[in-house]
């Protein structure tokens, strides 16, 4: 009987002084003094009083700075406001701080006037959780989302009992679809359960495509001896393998079409010359150069309007780059017709001359082209895959060129003169076509769209002097495969390089995935010397 009581008095003792802790923070006076302080403890209670008796509006801006770093309190004893709480986004930067608790603010005079409030590991969970908490009463279902995701996993049995509540009359369609998870994961670990409700959870839980699956999978895997689980888990665990090899799969085509888009915007240009003039232009990659610097030229003119100065960007890069292949072809290469050789060398001593004047009026440091918002981020079809915008954008915007210059060359006098030259010159020439405006026009429009390729590029590399040099051979190999002067056949071309590269780098590297390629190429050469789709006509025959 004793020994009874003696259990009771203690017990009745571990309450009384828990209350009493609990009592200790009563307002925001004694809650800043526990966040002052150096006890965890005392912050632990700080960070219950402050979730349940305060606002979400009060309650999750500190929480947030706290977990962020962005929670100072002011350290001048002889000002008044002495160790109270303000939010700081960046203390080296920023010229005022916001008060906690209502919208007055302080200016910084000195940053060492402030001293960031203290979080550790253990605190850090904490903080998470309790945001998580808030979040789930939100009206924004983007908030609910993240809070939910925030929680998934959680051993906490009242907040998956407050999930199953908000579960219940949740009509956001991906939030209930997480909360529904979150509820799987923990009645699948949950080892009060009966076996059925646990494999029929973890049934559920493999249906799922997010990756806290894998790891609930492999702890139940590895701590788990019921035959029955560990069955249910090893079925659950192929299903979620299966799905992330397909959309593995889908996901490297995706990067094989963009990367393939690339390759046809900075070989289609080199196509019409190439096929129309025979000329070998060195010289192509800096016209794509040319283009990617006037984008950052525009960007420098306009810079409140980032969205609109890229669009306009396509057509001053074609105006600029196609008046500079104008220029090139009239200046020297009309004077090397016929002269394979020569017209290579020159080209290639053209390229080192724009390199040259780009690093003269730039500077020979690389320049960054911002990105638009709607350019930014990322389409998120499932956890497993999301297509980056910039290269959904590369994708339509090489299906827009290529169908622009194809119209171009199949419905306007231009198109007829260019079709006619490139099949029989002589014979054009005979009918009263200009075949040296033709040629110096047909330079201007494939130098044009190599300037509009540069466009496109500046969204995924940096802008520099050498860049035009990473794209040249890569162009001729998409010409040489195609077929010379052949649109559709540089369209599969470099659609199909662009796959090839991508599936193969996985196994082989990015290098030796190139080499393959270009041994490809060689090889199918020598079986198909015209490419997949040969020129037709007098020229092609002779």
């Amino acid at each position: 009987m004793k020994n009874v009581l003696h259990v009771f008095k203690a017990l009745l003792l571990m309450a009384v002084s828990a209350q009493l802790a609990f009592a200790g923070i009563t307002d925001e006076a004694s809650f800043t003094k526990a966040l002052v302080g150096k006890k965890t403890s005392d912050k632990e209670l700080a960070i219950d009083w402050v979730s349940e008796t305060q606002t979400e509006d009060v309650s999750k801006p500190i929480l947030d700075g706290w977990l962020n770093g962005n929670l100072y309190y002011f350290n001048e004893k002889q000002s008044e406001q002495y160790k109270q709480l303000y939010l700081i986004q960046s203390i080296k930067t920023a010229t005022s701080a916001q008060s906690v608790w209502d919208d007055s603010t302080l200016n910084i005079e000195n940053a060492r006037q402030f001293k960031k409030v203290r979080v550790n590991n253990k605190l850090r969970g904490m903080l998470r959780g309790e945001i998580a908490s808030i979040g789930l009463n939100s009206s924004n279902p983007d908030v609910r989302y993240k809070a939910v995701l925030d929680l998934l996993g959680t051993k906490d049995a009242d907040i998956i009992e407050r999930i199953a509540e908000l579960r219940a009359n949740e009509s956001e369609g991906k939030v209930a679809e997480l909360m529904d998870l979150s509820l799987a994961i923990y009645s699948s670990l949950d080892k009060s359960a009966t076996i059925d409700e646990r494999v029929t959870s973890i049934e559920r839980v493999g249906d799922f495509k997010h990756s806290v699956v894998l790891k609930t999978l492999n702890q139940l895997l590895n701590t788990e001896q019921d035959p029955s689980i560990t069955a249910a888990a090893e079925r659950a665990m192929d299903s979620y393998q299966q799905s992330q090899a397909l959309y593995s799969g889908v996901e490297t085509v995706f990067f094989g079409l963009s990367l393939g888009s690339v390759l046809v915007l900075a070989g289609i240009g080199l196509a019409i010359t190439f096929g129309v003039m025979g000329v070998i232009n060195m010289a192509h990659g800096e016209l794509i150069m040319i283009g990617a610097y006037t984008t950052y030229v525009l960007q420098l003119l306009m810079p409140n309007h980032i969205g609109l100065a890229l669009i306009l960007s396509i057509p001053a890069a074609f105006i600029v780059s196609g008046l500079v292949g104008i220029a090139i072809e009239r200046s020297v290469i009309r004077h090397l017709y016929g002269r394979p050789l020569e017209t290579l060398l020159a080209t290639f001593g053209i390229s080192l001359i724009l390199q040259q004047a780009v690093r003269s009026i730039f500077s020979p440091l690389n320049r960054s082209v911002s990105t638009p918002e709607w350019m930014s981020g990322a389409l998120q079809l499932n956890p497993m895959l999301s297509l980056t915008y910039n290269r959904l954008y590369i994708i339509l915007f090489c299906g827009l060129v290529f169908m622009g210059l194809l119209m171009v060359l199949k419905k306007t006098p231009l198109g007829l003169q260019v079709r006619a030259v490139s099949q029989n010159r002589g014979m054009a020439r005979a009918m009263g076509i200009r075949s040296e405006r033709v040629d110096a026009m047909t330079f201007g429009l494939g130098s044009g769209v190599a300037g509009v390729a540069g466009v496109a590029l500046s969204q995924l590399t940096n802008v520099g002097p050498n860049m035009g040099q990473a794209y040249i051979i890569d162009s001729f190999m998409v010409v040489v495969f195609g077929g010379v002067g052949n649109l559709w056949g540089t369209l599969v071309a470099g659609l199909s390089l662009g796959l090839f590269n991508k599936i193969l780098e996985p196994w082989a590297g990015a290098v030796l995935a190139k080499i393959l390629v270009l041994v490809f190429i060689i090889l199918f050469i020598q079986k198909r010397p015209r490419g997949l789709f040969p020129q037709r006509g007098r020229a092609a025959e002779g």
